[in-house]
């Protein structure tokens, strides 16, 4: 047994030691939170998987003829992203948003759910729009997932897989190498399933990051962010039915959201005082 210790010993040390040194040089800060996460591909190569990958669902899917929703969408997500670049030019974090190319979609499915990927592309179901009701409910969910863009979870998801899977390479080299695997990491680090419309689930830790910048990202849009705990009142009330929301299987209950969100709701409200 020891003699089986001795010759496994060694590498499990040196995964530790590049790991520690992975994480302690390539480390990059999340907006307002100030959280440390792990950051390997460049926001150039990650954009533009993302970009690929976000074609590519669009191709596959239905855009929805309901204009209404769809003008809804786009104008919330025009404001929101619009009062983003105002924040991060406020704080000198202009480079956290270099190559975004913003685009929001609302597809044609009876999917309550909602996703964003890297470098600001954003698309919504139909189903989640009558729990939505107006403009400040599509805030609500619209600056949650716009958070996720800007706190970059995705590359830091897509860090992890790289590190944990494919021994820290580059996303250049793991492409060339293992296309499929790449593919499959990209995909779960950008909270999509190989399904249209199956969202893969971010940590908790993600998830509550993504509620704090979002209420603060609505908020400076002109959105009232007290509008938030009511949303996902009505999401609880969805949630009774047969069925459970896609959006609720992957995200904390909502009786958690909205305790943690009304933590936060003071700060949010100055902002959005300020804004109005």
């Amino acid at each position: 047994m020891k003699q089986i210790f001795k010759k496994w010993r060694r590498p499990v040390f040196s995964l530790i030691l590049v790991s520690g040194l992975l994480v302690a040089e390539s480390c990059s800060t999340v907006p307002l939170t100030g959280r440390r996460q792990l950051s390997l591909v460049p926001s150039s190569q990650i954009n533009s998987l993302s970009f690929q990958q976000y074609n590519q669902v669009l191709n596959e899917s239905k855009i929805s003829s309901n204009q209404e929703w769809t003008n809804m969408v786009k104008t919330v997500g025009r404001d929101i992203s619009t009062a983003v670049e105002q924040y991060m030019r406020e704080i000198g974090e202009e480079d956290n948003i270099e190559g975004f190319k913003w685009e929001f979609n609302l597809l044609a499915e009876d999917i309550i759910n909602a996703w964003a990927m890297p470098g600001g592309k954003v698309a919504f179901y139909e189903g989640i729009m009558p729990i939505a009701r107006d403009k400040n409910g599509v805030a609500v969910v619209m600056g949650h997932e716009v958070a996720h863009a800007i706190a970059k979870h995705g590359s830091e998801r897509m860090s992890l897989g790289l590190a944990q899977q494919l021994g820290g390479a580059t996303l250049q080299v793991a492409l060339q190498q293992q296309p499929q695997l790449t593919q499959q990491l990209a995909m779960t680090a950008f909270g999509l399933g190989s399904q249209v419309g199956v969202q893969l689930p971010y940590s908790r830790e993600h998830e509550s990051e993504a509620d704090r910048l979002g209420l603060i990202f609505m908020a400076k849009a002109g959105y009232d962010p007290r509008e938030a705990p009511k949303f996902w009142q009505r999401m609880q009330q969805k949630e009774g039915g047969a069925q459970q929301p896609e959006f609720l299987s992957t995200h904390p209950h909502p009786d958690t959201r909205i305790r943690k969100l009304n933590q936060h709701m003071d700060e949010a409200v100055k902002v959005y005082q300020q804004n109005r």
